[in-house]
């Protein structure tokens, strides 16, 4: 078969996976509430009941260890489909919030493939996966979430990481009055794999994270820096945006210092940004 048959054969069969749902159930209870107010204090907002972000703790994928992949994910082919691309990142995501959540809530996360597509990027080929979260909660619908997953192709020499900031070099870009500075240590990043009970091996292997996926180093949680971007919009607003959306740049590395972000947008909402210590933007939001 030619390459380009078993592409089209590939994406027929991917095709079938687009609209295959799910349905899980969790609690925002207090020790929960408790391990991440202490793990990513100060950079809280106190804006909301519970801190913005917690819910990305709820309703994990869980699986025997015999069922995830080399990444330490799931293996695919369980609930999201194999595209056999085997690197897998956050590209970003867009949130809206209909209410608040509250302690003791108990959660229904519904989920959906929305769908799938393949781009080419400067990296090679892409597969870009949309999911869609409805997180229920008191008889109502909470939030509604667009996730994007990202898959690439296993990185080249030259391409996936970023060279190391000289020691010289090191601290985060300047930040402005009211803007945070985030020190990623690697326990706080094995603290928000273990809240999240996300087993990516990029976050806390440091040799599989260099040798295996070509990065500098342990790489920042995508859904971490959103986290941090939303609670300080939240912060600035004095409430919980109504809507947030984030997209990833460039993969944060866990080795300096980085800078979050917010300066005024359109129509009173928020231009929210992740900056590494190399002045990069790593991730770009807004908040209204």
């Amino acid at each position: 078969m030619s390459e380009s048959r078993q592409g089209a054969a590939l994406d027929a069969d991917l095709a079938a996976w687009i609209g295959r749902r799910s349905e899980r159930h969790d609690a925002m209870d207090e020790r929960l509430i408790a391990e991440f107010t202490a793990t990513l204090s100060p950079h809280l907002a106190q804006a909301a009941h519970v801190p913005p972000g917690l819910f990305w703790c709820l309703a994990p994928d869980i699986e025997p260890m015999d069922q995830l992949g080399g990444d330490g994910h799931p293996r695919l082919g369980l609930f999201l489909p194999d595209p056999t691309l085997p690197r897998r990142m956050w590209a970003g995501g867009e949130l809206v919030f209909h209410d608040d959540f509250r302690p003791g809530d108990r959660v229904t996360k519904a989920s959906t493939i929305e769908d799938i597509a393949f781009k080419t990027g400067k990296s090679g080929r892409l597969c870009f996966v949309t999911l869609r979260h409805h997180y229920s909660a008191r008889g109502q619908l909470i939030l509604e979430e667009r996730q994007d997953i990202v898959y690439r192709e296993p990185p080249s020499a030259t391409v996936g990481a970023r060279a190391a900031v000289p020691a010289e070099a090191a601290g985060p870009a300047p930040p402005g009055a009211g803007d945070w500075v985030v020190t990623p240590t690697p326990t706080l990043l094995f603290r928000y794999s273990a809240m999240t009970f996300n087993g990516h091996r990029i976050h806390y292997d440091f040799p599989y994270a260099t040798a295996v996926e070509g990065y500098s180093g342990l790489v920042v949680h995508g859904p971490l820096q959103a986290t941090l971007m939303l609670n300080l919009a939240a912060a600035r607003l004095g409430r919980l945006p109504v809507r947030f959306a984030y997209r990833g740049l460039a993969p944060l590395m866990g080795d300096r210092a980085f800078s979050v972000m917010a300066t005024a947008g359109s129509a009173g909402g928020l231009e929210t940004r992740v900056i590494d210590a190399a002045g990069e933007t790593t991730m770009a939001g807004s908040a209204a």
